[in-house]
């Protein structure tokens, strides 16, 4: 059964904000990109940061065939510690989304690091502190009371990015809590819910989606195989690994162990992702693979074979899908100097 999308209706009109709103379109996304690295997982702050990302970035984007954007941001970078407003990030925040209306694009706005909640951290006191759990909530009251002025057609609220709980009960019980709290104030905004462990496609089975709430968008990540995704990356297992890697095909050439001579192909994906598939078809809900990507030093050959073969399957499923990332670190659609990346951005963008 292919995913159907939901619809959402609003107000018309335009906003004392200039915000266009619109009566009768619904939160429909196909094809999209993460802007990376600027107001999530950076160190830099004022003009360096305000240049990084700016409406000629939006209208690239939306000119190259891409109907939305996902945009990461980190509590640290939009609160201090106490929860109180940085007005610097909350006004990027709100121009990166002005942006985005005034091009037509839509946006899902990503929650994606919290203080006491790194995906890629041993520590998360998330779990462990009820008090840190009700501080994530009443970010994303504050969140809400920022940005709700935009239209549900346009924006949607993933409220956790790769949850990492110890067990996936954890993460049902806290995701029906702020999905309850975040109804109280937006009965109708689309949430972009993920399963336990990083989005995994393989944990799907786990989830517990809110019962009799159509306005759910699920969300995979997807980096697999990882030895051409993040073939050699500094901050994994694999930075010293010196081995040749292919796509489609046994994935290390000459491979040492059975994870290394794995075969990939599209059918080897496609069926990686049935969990999540499955899931999206029998809750009749709109499905997303909201990050998946290959990292820059992969054979060029194979990346882009990779690409192609992601692409056809989110087509069959119609699943939306925004690739890692834009412009930033090691998977961008443009390189170091910005150049685009052209025939990576056709494929992601339907064009080949």
């Amino acid at each position: 059964m292919k995913h159907i999308f939901l619809s959402l209706f609003i107000l018309s009109g335009v906003t004392a904000g200039g915000v266009a709103q619109n009566n009768k379109e619904s939160f429909k996304i196909k094809r999209g990109t993460n802007i990376a690295h600027w107001l999530s997982q950076s160190e830099e702050r004022g003009n360096g940061r305000a240049s990084f990302f700016t409406e000629k970035d939006v209208q690239f984007i939306a000119n190259a065939g891409f109907d939305h954007f996902r945009l990461p941001v980190d509590e640290q970078q939009l609160w201090d510690e106490s929860g109180k407003r940085y007005p610097d990030a909350f006004q990027l925040l709100d121009n990166a989304l002005l942006w985005a209306n005034r091009a037509g694009l839509r946006v899902v706005l990503d929650l994606h690091i919290l203080r006491s909640h790194h995906f890629n951290e041993g520590d998360k006191p998330l779990w462990t502190k009820p008090e840190a759990q009700d501080k994530f909530i009443q970010l994303w009251r504050d969140l809400s009371s920022a940005v709700k002025k935009y239209p549900n057609s346009m924006l949607a609220y993933e409220f956790m990015n790769e949850p990492v709980a110890d067990n996936a009960e954890q993460w049902n019980v806290l995701l029906a809590r702020v999905a309850d709290s975040i109804r109280s104030w937006e009965a109708e905004r689309v949430l972009v819910i993920g399963s336990n462990k990083w989005q995994s496609a393989n944990t799907f089975d786990q989830l517990r989606v809110p019962a009799n709430d159509k306005n759910i968008l699920l969300s995979f990540h997807f980096y697999e195989p990882f030895h051409l995704t993040h073939f050699k990356a500094a901050w994994t297992e694999l930075k010293n690994f010196d081995g040749k890697v292919q796509y489609p095909g046994q994935i290390v050439v000459d491979g040492k162990d059975e994870y290394e001579r794995r075969i990939y192909n599209r059918d080897t994906l496609e069926k990686m992702m049935a969990k999540p598939i499955h899931l999206a078809d029998s809750l009749g809900l709109p499905l997303y693979c909201g990050e998946f990507g290959v990292i820059d030093g992969s054979p060029e050959a194979s990346k882009l074979a990779w690409y192609r073969d992601m692409v056809a399957i989110f087509e069959k499923h119609n699943i939306g899908y925004a690739n890692w990332n834009f412009k930033a670190g090691s998977f961008g659609i443009v390189d170091a100097a910005l150049k685009p990346r052209k025939e990576l951005i056709k494929i992601l963008t339907g064009k080949k």
